[in-house]
């Protein structure tokens, strides 16, 4: 088994039909096969070590028994005491339910070689062990064999779910494979499963993920046409309407937030803690936080759920005080925080550049709270002190962290390097990032765009070079803007859009008038080997601009301009923006890779930190 606990990979469209097809010579790859004898000798090992057994119990027949041991379960060696017990006598090939839970326990402890071994012995499969099985493998990043595990799944007649198939979905979406997407999406309509909410909403998720928003726009609207147009008299109920809402979270698309708002106030449905927190997150992500905040003020029942979605909100709006704010509130209502909880307050801390309280909020976890610190915590204090230009300090922690390291991390610290041009720490960083994940082409970009900005152009063509060796493709960059109820999209240097013409000529204007106001392009972001005359005309024609001006065009004077950008906006396109809020009064929201930037009257919410 290709075991890519720190990996993911791409396949080619080639390689992708064969796993798909019809030919049984792939299998699960080793070490799989290797460890097919793992479990009856740890099972007989782990027996016999008493200082981590389970309280004895008296042999029982009744499956009920051995479920409830299962979830008592708090080690493999307990859960390897129960499957012994299990086999010995003879429930595990005559009871489908028990072996169920079996699996899902193994897979709940990341077990995934344990959890094959006793799916490839079990007589009868029905769809519960294959999605155990598929998202087992998800679970831990190992997905060649997630894939071929639901291959096998298709193969096997089962009927797939709408459980098992938005699982492998994201799998596509972790990887960024939008032809293995395409694919499943083929065996979704094969299925019939083109309707169901949750299938669309994995799909829509994919598809935006993977930069396909025609795609995921034209799904979207068929979903919210089929819902809320009640297709054969059918009307969308609470539940239906949550799966709605997360997709359009997804999406950014204010319009459709209003609509599906007023949906759920014509039906008086009620701001339950479900329905509730994802309302939240789906106006905040749409760049309406006073919307946002509306909700969750109108809410009477509020859960960690509740208070960590409005606490992360302000966080990625460049608001860590409001963000800070809630967290005694919270606290004072009873409610306690949980790891979530204090990823949202770190990362609202890093991205508003409050230093002191977010160390002191990370060293309160576990003395405070009781909450231990896991990897994601870690990132967020990497983040946190390496935009202060506190590198050492950062390069400590990593070093000194007892918790494994991811691919997060480590981008953490090389992002932080590329913001204060500290070269003599980009090789570690790099070194560590590309062992754990060395088919994200991002890492390369990152890598090339320091160098690039140091200067050091054959250190630029050789990241290039060693791209193309592994065929790695940069990300094209892509801005969106929402107008009358439709979404436009630009790359930089686009022509294509039916108003370039006029774009052109507003972005002209703008220029002479932003110049005039003391604005400067700043050459430093476009990270060619060419002369300054040729990196402006790169400068003005970013995807951002272009989107910019045509919301200026058309869209009433003083109403507000919503961009979303797929990448991290640059550092010449923030200091533009900034200036046309001010010149054409106008608030422009605009949502990155990163974080949500308001900008207006000359200024960004962001306080040029992020």
């Amino acid at each position: 088994m290709f075991k890519f606990k720190h990996h993911c990979f791409l396949l080619s469209t080639h390689e992708i039909h064969r796993l798909f097809s019809a030919s049984p010579a792939i299998s699960l790859v080793d070490p799989i096969t290797q460890h097919q004898t793992h479990l009856q000798t740890t099972t007989t090992i782990n027996t016999l070590q008493s200082e981590t057994s389970m309280p004895q119990s008296p042999p029982s027949l009744d499956p009920k028994h051995y479920i409830f041991q299962l979830f008592k379960c708090r080690n493999l060696n307990q859960i390897a005491q129960v499957h012994a017990q299990v086999a010995v006598n003879g429930l595990l090939l005559h009871n489908l339910t028990l072996a169920n839970k079996l699996l899902y326990i193994y897979v709940q402890h990341k077990a995934v070689i344990d959890a094959h071994s006793l799916f490839g012995v079990m007589t009868e499969k029905d769809p519960v062990s294959w999605s155990v099985m598929v998202g087992g493998f998800a679970r831990v990043c190992d997905y060649l064999n997630c894939f071929v595990t639901f291959r096998e799944y298709v193969r096997s007649g089962e009927c797939l779910d709408n459980y098992t198939l938005p699982l492998v979905i994201r799998a596509c979406r972790d990887t960024m494979d939008i032809n293995m997407g395409r694919l499943i999406h083929h065996v979704v309509y094969k299925f019939g499963l083109h309707s169901d909410p949750f299938v669309v909403a994995a799909l829509v998720d994919m598809y935006a993920k993977c930069g396909a928003i025609d795609d995921a726009k034209q799904l979207f609207d068929k979903c919210r046409k089929e819902t809320l147009m009640r297709e054969e008299d059918v009307i969308p109920d609470k539940v239906a309407m949550v799966t709605v809402v997360n997709a359009c979270a997804k999406m950014g698309a204010m319009h459709k937030a209003r609509l599906v708002n007023e949906y759920i106030s014509r039906r008086n449905f009620s701001l339950d803690v479900i329905l509730g927190s994802a309302m939240i997150d789906m106006y905040a992500k749409c760049g309406n936080l006073d919307s946002a905040r509306e909700i969750f003020d109108k809410m009477r029942e509020k859960n960690i759920i509740t208070w960590s979605a409005m606490i992360a909100a302000y966080g990625y709006h460049g608001k860590g005080r409001e963000a800070l704010e809630l967290f005694p509130s919270m606290l004072t209502s009873g409610v306690l925080p949980n790891r979530i909880t204090f990823v949202s307050l770190l990362y609202a801390c890093s991205h508003a550049g409050l230093v002191e309280e977010g160390l002191r909020i990370f060293n309160s976890m576990w003395e405070d709270h009781f909450v231990r610190r896991d990897v994601k915590h870690y990132t967020c204090m990497v983040d946190l002190l390496g935009r202060a230009g506190r590198l050492n300090e950062a390069l400590n922690l990593v070093e000194d962290m007892s918790v494994e390291k991811d691919e997060g991390l480590w981008g953490a610290l090389l992002g932080a390097c590329r913001i204060h041009n500290r070269i003599e720490l980009v090789e570690k960083a790099t070194i560590s990032l590309l062992e754990l994940q060395s088919q994200n082409p991002g890492h390369y970009v990152l890598l090339s765009n320091i160098y690039a900005k140091a200067g050091r152009w054959e250190d630029v063509a050789k990241i290039r070079e060693l791209m193309t060796h592994r065929r790695l493709k940069k990300n094209p960059g892509w801005t969106w803007i929402e107008v009358d109820n439709k979404i436009h999209r630009f790359s930089v240097g686009d022509h294509t859009h039916g108003w370039s013409k006029e774009i052109y000529k507003m972005l002209e204007m703008l220029i002479e008038k932003l110049e005039l106001a003391g604005y400067v392009p700043d050459t430093n972001f476009v990270l060619h080997d060419v002369d300054e005359e040729l990196k402006q005309g790169m400068l003005y024609s970013h995807s951002e601009k272009l989107a910019i001006a045509f919301g200026l065009i058309s869209t009433p004077e003083g109403t507000p301009i919503r961009i979303t950008k797929n990448l991290r906006v640059c550092g010449d396109c923030h200091t533009f923006i900034k200036f046309v809020s001010a010149i054409a009064k106008r608030l422009i929201i605009v949502r990155d890779a990163n974080q949500f930037h308001h900008f207006e009257e000359g200024a960004c919410s962001c306080g040029d930190y992020w």
